[in-house]
């Protein structure tokens, strides 16, 4: 079975000010096994995609668990995906899914030629924008549509486009949807702990800090290199 399938397309990279190769660039458009279409952005050396990961399916066809019951989120240690108060029709297009270290850990969530990023690649992403404390900014969505106000000085200008899909804490709450975003990384914090990034509407600054794994948060994939 197919892992996934990329395509590509001519576009314009004008206004996104950090990218400065050349005035028309190659846009590639990856195509999930569920069939979700996302695009991808080069940001500095890297190649992310430009969208919250929305797949149901690991990228070798396997379903992932679909967990709705709170109890049930709480008390897993394997792998689980879920929407935003278990409502796909409203969440799933502008915000993706959210799923917990478990499914990030097996290295299967990302389309083929993608993985889930290390906390080191985090890093040099950060890092190409600014730093932390500035970051922010940069990699927001602009306006609030999807944000709530204030979405302070949110510039999108690395194309990142990040959006605020909350989560599902380790109790099987939703909490955060259109105030905070939170990215998974692979990376291993502790026994029961692992890695994140974090984005929020009145601030700039991009968090970083180990969190249970059963929490459920967004996924952003970034392109394999040889």
């Amino acid at each position: 079975m197919k892992k996934g399938i990329t395509l590509k397309i001519l576009g314009s990279l004008l206004g996104l000010g950090l990218i400065t190769s050349c005035e028309k660039e190659e846009f590639i458009l990856v195509l999930d096994v569920d069939g979700n279409i996302y695009k991808s952005v080069v940001i500095g050396t890297q190649t992310w995609l430009t969208e919250n990961l929305k797949t149901t399916k690991y990228n070798n066809g396997v379903s992932i668990p679909l967990v709705t019951d709170n109890n049930e989120w709480s008390t897993s240690t394997t792998p689980a995906y879920c929407f935003y108060n278990n409502d796909s029709f409203t969440n799933k297009k502008v915000y993706g899914a959210l799923y917990n270290w478990y499914s990030v850990e097996t290295g299967l969530l990302c389309p083929d030629g993608y993985h889930v990023p290390t906390d080191a690649e985090w890093d040099t992403l950060l890092e190409y924008l600014g730093g932390q404390y500035e970051a922010g900014g940069r990699m927001k969505e602009i306006g609030t549509l999807h944000w709530e106000v204030p979405n302070t000085n949110a510039t999108n200008k690395s194309g990142f486009s990040a959006l605020p899909g909350g989560q599902r804490t380790k109790t099987g709450t939703f909490t955060g949807i259109k105030t905070c975003c939170r990215f998974w990384s692979s990376t291993n914090s502790a026994t029961s702990w692992a890695r994140d990034r974090s984005l929020f509407n009145d601030r700039t600054v991009v968090g970083s800090d180990g969190w249970d794994k059963r929490n459920g948060f967004s996924v952003r994939c970034i392109k394999d290199y040889p």
